[in-house]
């Protein structure tokens, strides 16, 4: 028996190293993958919003992370991104959600989760808590955006 998936949902997965190039990794093959379904309407937004989150989870984690976007059948792209800390940053908590504040004009860092919060239509995260050994679980941050 064979089952087939209709063209317009799709899932692509990506295991990403530890490494300060994984954002733009990610950029690049977020690129490739919209491009390729005919999905420009949001790829500046979910190319930017995904480069936030794999560069978080670079700067706050000590292990390796994954990418996963999927496209669902009424038109919604949800982008997760899973790495090994299990603390869940705002916004992405149960609601009522904390707001990320605007970080200080003078500082360079600090407003991809604004972004997030700005610009995607939905979002949300799951601690998976801690692993075995010592070996952290993690957690997994998604959103969503329309086309």
């Amino acid at each position: 028996m064979r089952t087939v998936s209709p063209p317009d949902i799709w899932v692509y997965a990506l295991r990403l190293p530890h490494d300060p190039r994984a954002a733009r990794v990610a950029h690049m093959t977020v690129r490739s993958v919209l491009a390729s379904h005919g999905r420009s309407e949001v790829l500046d937004t979910v190319e930017l919003l995904t480069s936030e989150m794999v560069t978080n989870s670079y700067l706050h984690t000590n292990g390796p992370a994954s990418l996963r976007l999927t496209a669902l059948a009424d038109g919604r792209l949800r982008v997760g991104v899973w790495d090994n800390n299990p603390r869940i940053p705002a916004p992405f908590g149960r609601p009522p959600r904390d707001h990320v504040p605007p970080a200080p004009a003078h500082v360079d860092g600090g407003r991809g989760l604004r972004l997030v919060e700005e610009y995607a239509d939905c979002w949300g995260g799951v601690s998976l808590g801690y692993g075995t050994f010592d070996r952290r679980a993690g957690k997994l941050l998604w959103f969503e955006t329309r086309g």
